[in-house]
């Protein structure tokens, strides 16, 4: 299909949809990969482009939560709105950043519980926590996007590998985004996405589409310990522009009919590791 036809039909979709609202499901593959600094970032930097952007936390009450991390206490959760116990309006909070955060621990609310039906128009970032056999919460499987965030270190692209593959055999997912978050050299990084992109396609026939990457930078803890994201904090920082790129090129993400297809069959691990981490 050509780009324009593929445009075309995406605007179509969009027509014809009840809601503007983009839901993109955001998650880490592999411990300390950053999904909850990327997710904070980009609803940062969504606001800062004039967008309406509520966050639903999954995490939320651990530590390095977006809740924790901001320093917010919501009254209520996705639950709550959902059974009409709480207006979204009562139930969220409003942080620092302009970002509207509602905790969503996964099997509170109803499996059929659409944020579309809350946030009108605007983007809703689901902060998604997997469960203990790398599978994504009902909530999460519903978004629109599904966007993995990994280290570039070998280890972390093979552990991200595995979380992919489970992902793809668990859900039937045709297409994920992936963001490269920590990278020291923005060649390495470009080279590890297309190496991932070309295993995923070749062994999982999975379209592994990368969102970009987002440089290390030391400062984001720095923004941390002032209760902000990078974004806020240090807008000038190799970081934040990192992220307010992948925000912006968040809104010409083409609109998917359909997260699902029948799951190819993949081949064997190790093939795929040397594939991906050939850096």
């Amino acid at each position: 299909m050509s780009k324009m036809v593929a445009d075309q039909a995406d605007g179509l979709r969009r027509l014809l949809a009840q809601t503007q609202t983009r839901v993109v499901a955001v998650t880490s593959m592999g411990p300390g990969a950053g999904a909850t600094t990327a997710a904070m970032n980009l609803g940062a930097a969504l606001v800062q482009q004039g967008k309406n952007v509520l966050l639903l936390d999954e995490h939320c009450p651990k530590v390095g939560s977006a809740c924790e991390v901001w320093a917010i206490d919501p009254l209520g959760g996705l639950a709550d709105v959902a059974s009409g116990r709480l207006t979204l309006a009562s139930a969220a909070v409003r942080a620092g950043s302009g970002v509207h955060v509602l905790p969503a621990p996964p099997g509170v609310a109803g499996d059929d519980t659409d944020p579309r039906t809350m946030w009108r128009d605007g983007v809703v970032i689901v902060d998604a926590a997997l469960d203990s056999e790398g599978r994504l919460s009902p909530l999460a499987q519903a978004a629109d996007e599904l966007l993995l965030v990994l280290q570039p270190q070998p280890a972390s692209i093979t552990t991200a590998y595995a979380g992919i593959k489970r992902l793809h055999y668990a859900h039937g997912l045709k297409q994920l985004r992936f963001l490269v978050n920590g990278v020291a050299e923005v060649e390495a990084a470009r080279r590890i996405m297309s190496n991932l992109a070309n295993a995923g396609s070749r062994y999982l026939a999975l379209s592994l589409e990368a969102a970009g990457w987002a440089r290390f930078d030391a400062r984001v803890a720095d923004a941390w310990r002032l209760k902000q994201t990078i974004v806020e904090a240090f807008p000038a920082s190799a970081a934040a522009v990192d992220f307010r790129r992948v925000a912006d090129d968040m809104g010409r993400w083409p609109w998917r009919a359909d997260a699902r297809a029948g799951v190819a069959p993949g081949k064997p691990a190790q093939a795929v590791m040397h594939a991906a981490a050939a850096a």
